[in-house]
């Protein structure tokens, strides 16, 4: 069944929604802040997401940036107070699908909703990754390797992706924050580290090489086949240079990470994968 995301911090307008696109046939969710709503929009359990911009903790623009710099494909309608051109602007070119004011009537919303959700099934479907034995399908959302499935949770997926259209390339912490959680680094985490673990316990501890004081890079296992990362390009010695300036990241000569709290997550403490 269809899966519908309904982000809005106006719990009133928010069941509206809900009521009708359940009775039109489709399974909702609701959210009220942007944290959430990037949080479960990653999540790839749904097709379509409802996106309000004022809500607290992150505004719908940024949630709208946030998805699109992590590769979400989901189609999303902005449906917000802001009627502003300066609004419909910004959010159109961040990566809405279409944009919609409130007051609205429901049976336009419905209209847009099924244009867009059939949108989705006619597109063309994004070939799938491969490095190696590593084989990532985007549009299944599954991973193997020589031909086992290996489960990923979304968070993993949206990493081990980041890897494979970046393979052989040294990769930040800064810049694994920004592309698999979204977020504008400020100071250290040790989550990507936690993640790194996790991908190799799953791909392989070889796979994914650790690059000291800059950050970490996808290889290949010796004996398999050679591939190209994504563009096709082959990293040089003047990009992994470049990781290094731009970068910090990586482990201690213990293996352990160094870093401050965040978002709740502190050092020494693995978070449960997402």
């Amino acid at each position: 069944m269809t899966r519908i995301l309904i982000a809005d911090d106006e719990p009133r307008i928010a069941a509206f929604l809900a009521k009708g696109l359940t009775a039109a046939g489709y399974t909702t969710t609701q959210v009220a802040d942007g944290v959430k709503a990037l949080d479960y929009a990653t999540s790839g359990e749904f097709d379509l997401l409802i996106l309000d911009i004022g809500m607290p903790r992150m505004d719908g623009l940024a949630v709208l940036r946030n998805l699109r710099a992590m590769h979400s494909t989901v189609p999303v309608i902005v449906l917000t107070a802001a009627d502003s051109l300066e609004y419909t602007v910004a959010a159109l070119e961040g990566g809405a699908d279409d944009y919609m004011t409130k007051p609205f009537r429901f049976e336009e919303l419905l209209s847009r909703v099924k244009l867009r959700l059939r949108g989705t099934a006619t597109a063309a479907p994004t070939p799938a990754l491969v490095y190696g034995d590593l084989t990532l399908d985007i549009n299944l959302r599954t991973a193997g390797i020589g031909g086992r499935v290996i489960d990923l949770s979304a968070r993993e997926f949206v990493m081990a992706r980041t890897f494979m259209e970046n393979a052989g390339r040294v990769l930040s912490r800064e810049q694994l924050l920004s592309r698999v959680w979204g977020y504008h680094f400020e100071g250290s985490s040790n989550v990507v580290d936690v993640y790194v673990r996790y991908l190799r316990h799953k791909l392989g501890q070889e796979r994914i090489q650790t690059v000291r004081g800059v950050g970490y890079r996808l290889m290949r296992l010796p004996g398999e086949q050679e591939s190209l990362p994504a563009d096709g390009s082959s990293p040089t010695e003047a990009e992994v240079d470049g990781s290094a300036q731009e970068g910090h990241g990586g482990e201690n000569a213990d293996g352990g990470t160094s870093g401050t709290r965040r978002n709740g997550e502190p050092n020494g403490q693995e978070p449960a994968p997402v």
